[in-house]
Formats: C-alpha cells, structure tokens, sequence
C-alpha cells in the first residue's frame, strides 16, 4: 500500500491558497503565494516548495507582516524605474502587480527596473525571473535576507544569503535561467539538513566560535560561509548595496535587528532589472536570440548541462503525472488548514 499522494498542479495550489485564506490572508496575498509554492513543489525545489507554508504563517502570526496588504503601484511618467510599495505584506503578490508596468517600460525604454519596498520575502527567485523570459525580455533578480552569511575573512554573520537570479528567453524552449544564493547553500538547506540529521558538506558553514562546522544545529546558531569565498562574498555585498540600500530599504543587519529571529520570513526590498535584446542588439548584425542559441548548442555540446534543465524535466513530469506527496507531507498540509496559525509556534 502506498504512503504517496499524487496530486494535479491546480488541485495542490487550492489546497495552498485555502491555507493561506483559512489563516488570514486576503485573495491578493494568499493567491501569489499559493503559485510561487506550488511552483517549487512542481519544479522538485523541496526547500522552496510546501515547506515554506509553516514559515510563512509563522511571520504572519508574528505580527511581521500584514495578511491583508494592497501593494500600491507607483509610477512616475518618463521613468524607466517603477516601484511598489507592498504595504507589509508578502513580495510576490507585489512583483505580479509591478510586472506589467516594467514590460511596457523595458519595452519603450530598453531596460527598466522595478523595486519593490516594504516587502516580506521567503520564496525562490527563479519564478519571478521566469515572469520576465515570458514576456520576451532578459533579467536580473535580487534582494538582501537577514544576517547569516560571514564575510570571507570574517567570523560573524553579516551578510545575508542574498539570492541572485538571471533569466534569457529563448524561442520555443524553456528558459535559460540561473538562481543561486550568494552563500555556498540557501538556508532552507542546512534546515532540510538539520530535519533528517543529516551533516552539512564540509565548507558551508562555521559554529558560533568561528570554527569549521559539518552540524546544521551548530551552522544555524554560527554562520553560513559565501561560495567561492571573496567572489561570493563580495557580490553578496554589492546585493546589499543595490537591492538594499539604493533603493532605500533594509540590509540584511537591519533585517535581523527588526526581526530579532531567523524563524520568521525577511522584511525588506527587492530589485528586479529587465533588458530588451532587441533594443540592445538594434543596429548590429545578427538576432540575439539566435545568436544565444548558438552559445547555448557549444555549451550543450561540450557534454555541459544548462542551469534549471532539472527543474524543466521535473516540471514536465508534474504537469503530466502530478506532484508526489508523502503522507507525511499530506498529514501536515491538512493539519495547516485545521489549525491555521494555532498550528504554528
């Protein structure tokens, strides 16, 4: 007999969505959420899939942020730069009511920026890179996160695991896309780590004392390490310095010092950049887009796998035969939607 569920796509997103809803949350926020869940748990990205629903009702309950924003869209005529206030609440349902606005922007201008302020943020940046490639446009994806990460040479946290994401759209394929933490893992994985007592790979964090760690208790309660030392650590710095200071929201300290935790999902802004190939590649010889493809076939044929080419083949796999769940997983989503946010400390 088996302990699997298997579930549609859509069938799995109302289950989410009703979570959200039975909690609190108003249509705007619980819909955007419910989406980039899903969008995790069908693309097999277990650390940004369905665990993160527990997070996410956690910071509601806290108190961190508002279950019943509106993000305000705010426009200023002949600027390339749009920005949206999410008014506390979560990033995604801002980053969906921003985008139109920055593809008509990018679209007249070349490139534009959206930034989105006030935000609570916990899910991956591929999704909304991928927004983007949809609309035919390049992008690049950033924000802070709380202090976790040690500078290279340091033996503290400071920086946060500041994800980076960039996406090129490509004609009749899926996207190449590519979204890393700027630390050597995301912190979902050393908590994924921790859950099945399992030991970190060596060289992804320090303990409290600044002392080489393999124990995710002790990596939780130290500091994650960046990759490829003073490279990562100095693009998480430029992450602080572009989505978090220039656009006049939290680093990742300041995260920290107004969450007071590492439990709860960051409060602070986001910075997504958009780029027209066509308006760059104006005027010069050849299309870009198949001028890509040939890049892309010399990588391939080299025997090299494109970035995101696992998640496609696990996505193509939950559009056709759904999303395995165990009974585990099964178990904890009904008790979410009992429970609401009794179910969460």
């Amino acid at each position: 007999m088996s302990d699997n569920t298997t579930l549609t796509v859509a069938a799995l997103q109302e289950r989410v969505d009703a979570i959200f809803r039975k909690a609190g949350l108003n249509e705007i926020q619980a819909g955007a959420l419910a989406r980039v869940i899903v969008a995790g748990e069908r693309d097999a990205c277990k650390s940004h899939g369905i665990y993160r629903i527990e997070g996410a009702l956690r910071t509601v309950k806290a108190g961190k942020v508002k279950p019943d924003a509106v993000p305000e869209l705010l426009l200023q005529e002949g600027s390339a730069i749009v920005k949206v206030n999410a008014k506390g609440g979560f990033a995604n349902p801002a980053f969906e009511l921003g985008l139109p606005a920055l593809v008509e922007r990018a679209g007249s201008c070349g490139l534009a920026a959206l930034v989105i302020n006030d935000c609570t943020h916990f899910s991956a940046l591929w999704s909304e890179a991928e927004g983007l490639t949809e609309q035919g446009l390049a992008g690049l994806v950033m924000c802070p996160s709380y202090a976790t990460v040690a500078p290279t040479g340091g033996n503290k946290p400071l920086l946060g695991t500041n994800p980076f994401a960039f996406a090129w759209p490509r004609v009749g394929q899926s996207p190449y896309v590519f979204d890393f933490a700027t630390s050597v893992a995301a912190r979902g994985e050393i908590e994924l780590h921790r859950r099945a007592g399992k030991p970190l790979p060596e060289g992804w964090a320090i303990d409290a004392d600044g002392n080489p760690t393999t124990d995710p208790e002790a990596a939780l309660a130290g500091a994650m390490l960046p990759f490829g030392g003073h490279k990562g650590s100095a693009i998480g710095t430029m992450i602080e310095l572009l989505a978090g200071i220039m656009i006049g929201d939290l680093t990742s300290p300041e995260v920290l010092d107004y969450l007071g935790t590492t439990t709860l999902a960051p409060f602070h802004g986001e910075l997504i950049i958009a780029f027209s190939p066509e308006a760059f590649a104006a005027g010069r010889p050849g299309n870009p887009f198949a001028r890509a493809e040939t890049l892309f076939e010399a990588i391939v044929g080299q025997g090299a796998r494109l970035p995101s080419q696992r998640r496609y083949v696990a996505r193509a796999k939950s559009e056709a035969d759904g999303i395995t769940l165990t009974d585990a997983e099964i178990k904890q989503l009904e008790r979410l939607f009992a429970l609401g946010l009794e179910a969460v400390a």
